[in-house]
């Protein structure tokens, strides 16, 4: 069997976490800077509170550490 390892696949990243790592690990993944990706969640809490917190808890928990 042949094993792939992709490089670029989403996880938490727990190095740079201030809560648990969701936002820095797609910053990761996009190449993107955080402050940008935290910016942005930060932006969607406020006018979609219930759907990021939803999508957030599922990051958490559908998301490997790294």
């Amino acid at each position: 069997m042949r094993t792939v390892i992709n490089q670029n696949r989403l996880f938490r990243d727990v190095s740079k976490a201030m809560i648990s790592g969701v936002c820095a690990g797609v910053a990761r993944h996009f190449s993107v800077n955080l402050w940008v990706v935290r910016g942005l969640a930060i932006l969607s809490m406020l006018f979609f509170p219930m759907a990021t917190a939803l999508a957030y808890v599922l990051a958490i928990l559908l998301l490997r550490c790294r």
